[in-house]
């Protein structure tokens, strides 16, 4: 590979390395811009199914990061992004638009607020800070999309610049696998954000609060997890030369699919009307 950023292709896959800044401007061979890359995306042709992309970036401008993020997401093809080194700032923004998002035990992530060089008068530098809230509420949207934290929890997170390891990801989402660690190793993490996705929906049809929605979440895992400690290992059954005939299924209710949904309203205190 002769630069640090470059597309190849080979049969139905193709591998994009993002090794160097996510810029408008190419000044250095490892510079990529949204346009380079996504003229080359186009390139690639109907036949492949899985786009790899490879990012070690510290970032760079948001609008690119965006752009990229967005035409990975919207392409026919299954995304799969990885970590080999760092994804910062923007590249953290690309990361996730992967189908998978793949790290290794020694990568990072990092994630701030987005930021400018500015200059003017008293109105033009508050109007710059309102802007910078409205672009930073762009890549929170890209994290959320995965990620199973609260928006406070993430604002939390990029105000302070904070650095994220390849567990950390794994548990809030960011990441769905850790290269050389089996997936069942995390599995509490999975459970965690699909039940704070179905107590959301939970909480959006009896408008509840937030602060509501985060007890919930917290009792009912805790609940889970001591049920899970609580529980001893069965012993071996006694050999049956006659096993009981397999009951006939039960049909389900035609409303059985709204059962969890209407436990969380449940739970979050207030009954369907």
């Amino acid at each position: 590979m002769g630069k640090y950023y470059a597309l190849e292709k080979n049969g139905q896959e193709a591998d994009i390395y993002i090794f160097g800044d996510i810029t408008s401007w190419e000044w250095y061979e490892n510079d990529v811009s949204s346009y380079s890359l996504v003229k080359e995306i186009r390139a690639l042709g109907p036949d492949v199914e899985q786009i790899n992309v490879h990012i070690n970036s510290y970032g760079g401008e948001v609008a690119e990061g965006l752009a990229i993020y967005n035409t990975l997401k919207n392409h026919k093809a299954k995304v799969r992004t990885i970590v080999d080194g760092f994804a910062c700032s923007a590249a953290s923004v690309v990361f996730m638009a992967g189908d998978e998002r793949v790290m290794s035990n020694a990568s990072l992530l990092m994630i701030h607020n987005a930021w400018m060089i500015t200059w003017g008068d008293p109105n033009q530098l508050r109007k710059n800070a309102d802007d910078l809230e409205k672009i930073t509420q762009a890549t929170k949207n890209a994290y959320l999309e995965h990620a199973n934290i609260t928006q406070e929890e993430l604002s939390k997170m990029m105000d302070e610049e904070t650095w994220i390891l390849p567990n950390e990801a794994l548990d809030m989402g960011f990441a769905t696998s850790i290269v050389g660690e089996p997936a069942t190793d995390k599995a509490a993490a999975s459970a965690r954000k699909a039940l704070f996705n179905l107590v959301s929906k939970a909480r959006k049809e009896t408008d509840t609060d937030n602060a509501d929605l985060q007890e919930a979440v917290r009792q009912i895992m805790e609940r889970l997890k001591a049920s899970q400690d609580n529980v001893e290992p069965e012993s071996d059954p006694e050999p049956n030369p006659e096993p009981d005939p397999i009951p006939e299924p039960t049909p389900e209710p035609q409303q059985s699919e709204n059962k969890t949904l209407k436990f969380f309203k449940a739970v979050l205190g207030r009954k369907e009307g």
